[in-house]
Protein backbone atom coordinates (compact mmCIF):
# COMPACT_ATOMS: atom_id res chain seq x y z
CA UNK A 1 0.00 0.00 0.00
CA UNK A 2 1.23 3.36 -0.83
CA UNK A 3 0.05 7.11 0.43
CA UNK A 4 0.03 9.24 -2.69
CA UNK A 5 -0.46 12.93 -2.35
CA UNK A 6 -3.20 14.84 -3.64
CA UNK A 7 -3.25 19.22 -4.15
CA UNK A 8 -6.62 20.35 -4.33
CA UNK A 9 -6.74 24.31 -5.05
CA UNK A 10 -10.16 25.34 -3.59
CA UNK A 11 -11.45 28.88 -4.26
CA UNK A 12 -15.50 30.09 -2.71
CA UNK A 13 -14.33 28.16 0.79
CA UNK A 14 -14.84 31.11 2.73
CA UNK A 15 -18.80 31.26 2.29
CA UNK A 16 -21.04 29.38 4.03
CA UNK A 17 -21.51 26.11 2.00
CA UNK A 18 -18.03 26.14 0.36
CA UNK A 19 -16.84 26.37 4.04
CA UNK A 20 -19.01 23.88 5.99
CA UNK A 21 -20.11 21.26 3.77
CA UNK A 22 -16.59 21.39 1.40
CA UNK A 23 -13.55 22.32 3.36
CA UNK A 24 -14.90 21.02 6.77
CA UNK A 25 -17.18 18.26 6.35
CA UNK A 26 -15.35 17.19 3.03
CA UNK A 27 -12.00 17.89 2.22
CA UNK A 28 -10.85 17.53 6.42
CA UNK A 29 -12.77 14.89 7.35
CA UNK A 30 -11.02 12.79 4.34
CA UNK A 31 -7.92 13.96 5.91
CA UNK A 32 -8.79 13.40 9.26
CA UNK A 33 -10.02 10.02 8.43
CA UNK A 34 -6.50 9.38 6.49
CA UNK A 35 -7.18 9.50 2.83
CA UNK A 36 -9.24 8.02 0.27
CA UNK A 37 -8.70 4.47 -0.20
CA UNK A 38 -8.33 3.01 -3.76
CA UNK A 39 -9.25 -0.16 -5.48
CA UNK A 40 -5.70 -1.30 -5.83
CA UNK A 41 -5.29 -0.59 -1.88
CA UNK A 42 -3.52 2.51 -2.71
CA UNK A 43 -4.48 5.92 -0.26
CA UNK A 44 -4.81 9.27 -1.31
CA UNK A 45 -3.92 11.77 0.83
CA UNK A 46 -5.50 15.34 0.57
CA UNK A 47 -3.19 18.08 0.55
CA UNK A 48 -5.83 21.57 0.19
CA UNK A 49 -4.54 24.89 -0.42
CA UNK A 50 -7.16 27.60 0.29
CA UNK A 51 -8.01 30.45 -2.33
CA UNK A 52 -10.01 33.74 -1.78
CA UNK A 53 -9.60 37.29 -2.71
CA UNK A 54 -9.42 38.51 1.16
CA UNK A 55 -5.91 37.91 2.80
CA UNK A 56 -7.05 37.86 6.38
CA UNK A 57 -10.32 36.08 6.15
CA UNK A 58 -8.80 33.37 4.33
CA UNK A 59 -5.38 32.99 6.74
CA UNK A 60 -7.52 33.04 9.46
CA UNK A 61 -9.51 30.15 7.86
CA UNK A 62 -6.59 28.08 7.36
CA UNK A 63 -4.84 28.89 10.87
CA UNK A 64 -8.26 27.84 12.83
CA UNK A 65 -8.52 24.43 10.70
CA UNK A 66 -4.76 23.57 10.06
CA UNK A 67 -4.88 24.01 6.56
CA UNK A 68 -1.00 24.78 5.62
CA UNK A 69 -1.35 26.64 2.57
CA UNK A 70 -3.35 29.65 1.22
CA UNK A 71 -3.12 32.59 -1.31
CA UNK A 72 -4.58 35.35 -2.61
CA UNK A 73 -3.20 34.54 -5.73
CA UNK A 74 -5.43 32.62 -8.12
CA UNK A 75 -2.76 32.37 -10.92
CA UNK A 76 0.19 31.14 -9.10
CA UNK A 77 -2.07 28.28 -7.79
CA UNK A 78 -3.40 27.66 -10.77
CA UNK A 79 0.53 27.46 -12.64
CA UNK A 80 1.50 24.89 -9.38
CA UNK A 81 2.05 21.88 -11.29
CA UNK A 82 1.92 19.87 -8.11
CA UNK A 83 -1.76 20.08 -7.18
CA UNK A 84 -4.05 18.23 -9.21
CA UNK A 85 -8.31 19.55 -8.89
CA UNK A 86 -9.54 22.81 -8.69
CA UNK A 87 -13.08 23.19 -6.81
CA UNK A 88 -15.11 26.49 -6.72
CA UNK A 89 -17.88 27.14 -4.67
CA UNK A 90 -17.44 30.85 -5.39
CA UNK A 91 -20.03 33.10 -7.58
CA UNK A 92 -21.97 31.61 -10.47
CA UNK A 93 -20.95 34.96 -12.37
CA UNK A 94 -17.53 33.89 -11.94
CA UNK A 95 -17.37 30.24 -12.28
CA UNK A 96 -16.83 29.85 -15.89
CA UNK A 97 -14.14 31.99 -15.75
CA UNK A 98 -12.48 30.12 -13.06
CA UNK A 99 -13.11 26.66 -14.05
CA UNK A 100 -11.61 27.57 -17.61
CA UNK A 101 -8.21 28.81 -16.42
CA UNK A 102 -8.09 26.07 -14.77
CA UNK A 103 -8.62 23.40 -17.28
CA UNK A 104 -6.40 25.43 -19.30
CA UNK A 105 -3.96 24.77 -16.64
CA UNK A 106 -4.63 21.07 -16.89
CA UNK A 107 -6.48 20.44 -13.85
CA UNK A 108 -9.04 18.56 -13.26
CA UNK A 109 -12.39 20.71 -12.27
CA UNK A 110 -14.95 19.99 -9.44
CA UNK A 111 -17.96 22.44 -9.14
CA UNK A 112 -20.60 23.78 -7.59
CA UNK A 113 -23.75 24.11 -9.20
CA UNK A 114 -25.51 25.67 -11.34
CA UNK A 115 -22.04 26.22 -13.38
CA UNK A 116 -23.20 29.12 -15.17
CA UNK A 117 -26.30 31.32 -15.23
CA UNK A 118 -27.10 30.34 -18.99
CA UNK A 119 -26.89 27.34 -20.98
CA UNK A 120 -24.73 28.10 -24.17
CA UNK A 121 -22.43 28.62 -21.19
CA UNK A 122 -22.91 25.27 -19.50
CA UNK A 123 -22.72 23.86 -22.53
CA UNK A 124 -19.33 25.54 -23.74
CA UNK A 125 -17.95 24.54 -20.21
CA UNK A 126 -18.77 20.68 -20.84
CA UNK A 127 -17.12 20.54 -24.45
CA UNK A 128 -14.04 22.97 -23.05
CA UNK A 129 -13.45 19.79 -20.72
CA UNK A 130 -13.59 17.46 -23.61
CA UNK A 131 -11.53 19.56 -25.48
CA UNK A 132 -8.62 19.66 -22.95
CA UNK A 133 -8.90 15.87 -21.72
CA UNK A 134 -9.46 16.93 -18.13
CA UNK A 135 -12.20 15.16 -15.70
CA UNK A 136 -14.93 17.07 -14.62
CA UNK A 137 -17.54 17.29 -11.84
CA UNK A 138 -20.54 18.94 -10.71
CA UNK A 139 -21.99 19.03 -7.14
CA UNK A 140 -25.19 16.78 -6.86
CA UNK A 141 -25.81 16.43 -3.27
CA UNK A 142 -29.08 15.58 -2.94
CA UNK A 143 -28.95 12.40 -4.34
CA UNK A 144 -26.75 11.43 -1.31
CA UNK A 145 -29.19 11.97 1.03
CA UNK A 146 -30.79 9.09 3.30
CA UNK A 147 -34.29 10.08 2.75
CA UNK A 148 -33.55 10.35 -0.77
CA UNK A 149 -31.66 7.03 -1.42
CA UNK A 150 -34.39 5.22 0.18
CA UNK A 151 -36.69 6.30 -2.19
CA UNK A 152 -34.69 5.11 -4.99
CA UNK A 153 -33.95 2.10 -2.98
CA UNK A 154 -37.73 1.61 -2.71
CA UNK A 155 -37.68 2.49 -6.30
CA UNK A 156 -35.42 -0.17 -7.66
CA UNK A 157 -37.08 -3.17 -5.34
CA UNK A 158 -40.49 -1.97 -6.95
CA UNK A 159 -42.34 -1.26 -4.72
CA UNK A 160 -43.93 1.69 -5.69
CA UNK A 161 -45.26 -0.34 -8.70
CA UNK A 162 -46.17 1.92 -10.96
CA UNK A 163 -45.30 5.66 -10.09
CA UNK A 164 -47.97 8.20 -10.61
CA UNK A 165 -47.01 11.61 -8.80
CA UNK A 166 -44.36 13.27 -6.74
CA UNK A 167 -45.15 15.86 -4.67
CA UNK A 168 -42.54 17.55 -3.38
CA UNK A 169 -42.10 20.73 -0.76
CA UNK A 170 -38.87 22.63 -0.39
CA UNK A 171 -38.02 25.70 1.71
CA UNK A 172 -38.52 27.83 4.73
CA UNK A 173 -38.73 31.61 5.62
CA UNK A 174 -35.76 33.86 5.31
CA UNK A 175 -36.38 36.62 7.45
CA UNK A 176 -35.76 40.21 5.17
CA UNK A 177 -32.76 41.44 7.67
CA UNK A 178 -33.86 44.59 9.44
CA UNK A 179 -35.99 43.23 12.57
CA UNK A 180 -34.15 40.28 12.11
CA UNK A 181 -30.67 39.16 10.60
CA UNK A 182 -31.59 37.20 7.19
CA UNK A 183 -30.33 33.54 7.35
CA UNK A 184 -29.10 33.25 3.83
CA UNK A 185 -26.60 35.62 2.11
CA UNK A 186 -28.03 39.20 0.26
CA UNK A 187 -27.15 37.94 -3.46
CA UNK A 188 -28.76 35.19 -3.14
CA UNK A 189 -32.31 38.00 -3.92
CA UNK A 190 -30.21 40.18 -6.42
CA UNK A 191 -30.66 38.66 -10.39
CA UNK A 192 -27.08 40.76 -11.10
CA UNK A 193 -25.84 39.11 -8.44
CA UNK A 194 -27.04 35.80 -9.74
CA UNK A 195 -29.55 35.49 -7.60
CA UNK A 196 -33.21 33.70 -7.57
CA UNK A 197 -34.81 30.43 -6.81
CA UNK A 198 -35.92 28.99 -9.93
CA UNK A 199 -31.45 28.81 -11.45
CA UNK A 200 -30.49 27.79 -7.68
CA UNK A 201 -33.49 25.01 -7.39
CA UNK A 202 -33.95 23.82 -10.74
CA UNK A 203 -30.84 22.49 -10.74
CA UNK A 204 -31.32 20.20 -7.86
CA UNK A 205 -34.40 19.37 -8.88
CA UNK A 206 -33.16 18.05 -12.72
CA UNK A 207 -30.78 16.03 -11.14
CA UNK A 208 -33.24 14.45 -8.15
CA UNK A 209 -35.59 13.79 -10.64
CA UNK A 210 -33.61 12.18 -13.06
CA UNK A 211 -31.65 9.79 -10.92
CA UNK A 212 -34.37 8.89 -8.23
CA UNK A 213 -37.53 8.35 -10.80
CA UNK A 214 -37.18 9.02 -14.54
CA UNK A 215 -36.13 11.24 -16.90
CA UNK A 216 -37.70 15.23 -17.40
CA UNK A 217 -39.75 15.65 -20.69
CA UNK A 218 -41.50 18.96 -19.56
CA UNK A 219 -41.99 21.85 -17.37
CA UNK A 220 -43.93 24.53 -16.58
CA UNK A 221 -42.86 26.95 -13.95
CA UNK A 222 -43.90 30.53 -12.20
CA UNK A 223 -41.38 32.53 -10.65
CA UNK A 224 -42.35 34.79 -8.11
CA UNK A 225 -41.08 37.61 -5.98
CA UNK A 226 -43.16 37.57 -2.79
CA UNK A 227 -41.15 40.08 -0.99
CA UNK A 228 -38.98 42.80 -2.96
CA UNK A 229 -37.45 44.47 0.14
CA UNK A 230 -34.61 43.31 2.14
CA UNK A 231 -32.21 44.50 4.18
CA UNK A 232 -28.26 43.12 3.63
CA UNK A 233 -25.53 42.19 5.76
CA UNK A 234 -24.55 45.46 7.02
CA UNK A 235 -28.48 46.42 7.16
CA UNK A 236 -28.91 48.33 4.65
CA UNK A 237 -32.43 48.38 2.54
CA UNK A 238 -31.86 47.42 -1.01
CA UNK A 239 -34.26 45.99 -4.13
CA UNK A 240 -34.89 42.47 -4.22
CA UNK A 241 -35.86 41.68 -7.19
CA UNK A 242 -35.17 37.72 -7.79
CA UNK A 243 -37.51 35.14 -7.61
CA UNK A 244 -37.70 34.27 -4.22
CA UNK A 245 -40.34 31.26 -4.89
CA UNK A 246 -40.69 28.59 -8.07
CA UNK A 247 -43.65 26.59 -8.60
CA UNK A 248 -43.31 24.13 -10.77
CA UNK A 249 -44.48 20.95 -12.67
CA UNK A 250 -42.73 18.37 -14.15
CA UNK A 251 -43.65 15.66 -16.90
CA UNK A 252 -41.29 12.52 -16.71
CA UNK A 253 -40.97 9.81 -18.87
CA UNK A 254 -43.62 7.04 -17.03
CA UNK A 255 -46.36 9.78 -17.55
CA UNK A 256 -45.10 10.85 -13.76
CA UNK A 257 -46.58 14.09 -12.54
CA UNK A 258 -44.41 16.18 -10.52
CA UNK A 259 -45.32 19.00 -8.51
CA UNK A 260 -42.53 21.12 -6.48
CA UNK A 261 -43.04 24.17 -4.46
CA UNK A 262 -39.66 25.70 -3.72
CA UNK A 263 -40.06 28.83 -1.58
CA UNK A 264 -38.02 31.16 0.96
CA UNK A 265 -41.52 32.83 2.15
CA UNK A 266 -43.13 30.09 3.90
CA UNK A 267 -43.52 29.27 7.19
CA UNK A 268 -42.55 24.94 7.92
CA UNK A 269 -45.52 22.86 8.78
CA UNK A 270 -43.80 19.38 7.50
CA UNK A 271 -41.81 16.93 9.36
CA UNK A 272 -38.38 18.57 7.41
CA UNK A 273 -37.10 21.19 5.70
CA UNK A 274 -37.69 19.39 2.17
CA UNK A 275 -40.36 16.45 1.89
CA UNK A 276 -41.22 14.25 -1.29
CA UNK A 277 -44.19 11.99 -1.54
CA UNK A 278 -44.27 9.37 -3.82
CA UNK A 279 -47.78 7.83 -4.96
CA UNK A 280 -47.44 4.67 -6.90
CA UNK A 281 -50.19 1.71 -7.49
CA UNK A 282 -48.64 -0.80 -5.03
CA UNK A 283 -47.52 1.92 -2.55
CA UNK A 284 -46.69 5.84 -1.26
CA UNK A 285 -43.44 6.90 0.34
CA UNK A 286 -42.94 10.17 2.35
CA UNK A 287 -39.33 10.91 2.60
CA UNK A 288 -37.41 14.08 4.34
CA UNK A 289 -33.62 14.38 4.43
CA UNK A 290 -33.06 11.64 6.12
CA UNK A 291 -36.40 10.08 7.59
CA UNK A 292 -38.59 7.75 4.80
CA UNK A 293 -42.30 6.64 5.96
CA UNK A 294 -44.31 4.32 3.73
CA UNK A 295 -47.48 3.20 3.44
CA UNK A 296 -48.43 -0.19 1.34
CA UNK A 297 -51.68 -1.10 -0.89
CA UNK A 298 -52.49 -3.62 1.87
CA UNK A 299 -52.16 -1.54 4.75
CA UNK A 300 -53.75 1.63 2.89
CA UNK A 301 -57.16 3.07 5.13
CA UNK A 302 -60.23 3.31 3.71
CA UNK A 303 -61.33 6.81 4.24
CA UNK A 304 -65.14 8.26 3.85
CA UNK A 305 -65.42 11.93 2.81
CA UNK A 306 -67.53 13.44 5.57
CA UNK A 307 -67.40 17.16 6.32
CA UNK A 308 -69.88 17.17 8.70
CA UNK A 309 -68.03 15.64 11.66
CA UNK A 310 -64.48 15.77 12.88
CA UNK A 311 -62.19 13.35 10.97
CA UNK A 312 -62.10 10.76 13.27
CA UNK A 313 -59.04 8.95 11.66
CA UNK A 314 -55.54 8.96 12.38
CA UNK A 315 -54.01 8.98 9.18
CA UNK A 316 -50.25 9.01 9.69
CA UNK A 317 -50.35 6.50 12.20
CA UNK A 318 -50.94 3.93 9.14
CA UNK A 319 -47.71 4.65 7.98
CA UNK A 320 -43.70 2.58 8.86
CA UNK A 321 -40.72 4.30 9.24
CA UNK A 322 -38.03 2.49 7.00
CA UNK A 323 -34.87 1.72 8.99
CA UNK A 324 -31.43 2.90 8.59
CA UNK A 325 -30.37 -0.29 7.45
CA UNK A 326 -27.01 1.27 6.49
CA UNK A 327 -24.42 3.64 7.26
CA UNK A 328 -24.92 6.82 5.86
CA UNK A 329 -21.89 9.19 5.52
CA UNK A 330 -22.31 13.20 5.06
CA UNK A 331 -23.50 13.51 0.72
CA UNK A 332 -20.86 16.32 -0.12
CA UNK A 333 -17.66 13.66 1.32
CA UNK A 334 -19.40 10.73 -0.20
CA UNK A 335 -19.51 12.53 -3.84
CA UNK A 336 -16.22 14.03 -3.07
CA UNK A 337 -14.61 10.62 -2.44
CA UNK A 338 -15.99 9.33 -5.29
CA UNK A 339 -14.47 12.44 -7.90
CA UNK A 340 -11.17 11.46 -6.08
CA UNK A 341 -10.63 8.29 -7.29
CA UNK A 342 -12.56 8.83 -10.87
CA UNK A 343 -9.71 11.32 -11.00
CA UNK A 344 -7.16 9.04 -9.29
CA UNK A 345 -8.01 5.46 -10.93
CA UNK A 346 -10.50 6.09 -13.75
CA UNK A 347 -13.55 4.75 -11.58
CA UNK A 348 -16.86 5.29 -13.09
CA UNK A 349 -18.52 8.85 -12.56
CA UNK A 350 -21.54 10.55 -14.20
CA UNK A 351 -21.85 13.65 -12.70
CA UNK A 352 -19.79 15.93 -14.92
CA UNK A 353 -20.03 19.11 -16.63
CA UNK A 354 -22.17 17.62 -19.23
CA UNK A 355 -25.01 16.78 -16.16
CA UNK A 356 -24.33 20.09 -14.42
CA UNK A 357 -25.45 21.86 -17.82
CA UNK A 358 -28.72 19.57 -17.60
CA UNK A 359 -29.47 21.70 -14.67
CA UNK A 360 -29.34 24.87 -16.12
CA UNK A 361 -31.12 24.08 -18.98
CA UNK A 362 -33.69 23.15 -17.08
CA UNK A 363 -33.50 26.75 -14.80
CA UNK A 364 -33.93 28.28 -18.03
CA UNK A 365 -37.05 26.77 -19.53
CA UNK A 366 -38.40 27.14 -16.32
CA UNK A 367 -37.23 31.06 -16.57
CA UNK A 368 -38.83 30.87 -20.13
CA UNK A 369 -42.10 29.08 -19.13
CA UNK A 370 -42.46 32.00 -16.48
CA UNK A 371 -42.54 34.54 -18.66
CA UNK A 372 -44.20 32.94 -21.47
CA UNK A 373 -47.28 30.98 -19.38
CA UNK A 374 -46.88 27.89 -20.80
CA UNK A 375 -45.79 24.28 -20.90
CA UNK A 376 -42.31 23.88 -22.89
CA UNK A 377 -40.44 20.45 -23.54
CA UNK A 378 -36.55 19.72 -22.55
CA UNK A 379 -35.05 18.35 -25.50
CA UNK A 380 -31.77 16.37 -25.39
CA UNK A 381 -28.50 17.95 -25.00
CA UNK A 382 -26.08 17.68 -27.94
CA UNK A 383 -22.36 17.93 -25.94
Amino acid sequence: MAEIRLGIIMHGVTGRMGMNQHLIRSILAIREQGGVSLSNGDVVVVDPIIVGRNAEKIEKLAKKHNVARWTTDMDAALANPDDTIFFDAGSTQMRGTFLKKAMDAGKHVYSEKPISETLDEAIDLARYAKEKGVKSGVVHDKLYLPGLMKLKALRDSGFFGEILSVRGEFGYWVFEGGWQDAQRPSWNYRKGDGGGMILDMLCHWRYVLDYTFAKVKSVSCLGVTHIDKRFDEQGVEYKADADDAAYATFELEGDIVVQMNSSWCTRVNREDLVTFHVDGTLGSAVAGLHGCKVQSRVNTPKPVWNPDTPQSMEFKEDWVELPNNTEYDNGFKVQWEEFIRHVMEDAPYEFDLSSGAKGVQLAELGYKSSAERKWLDVPDLEI
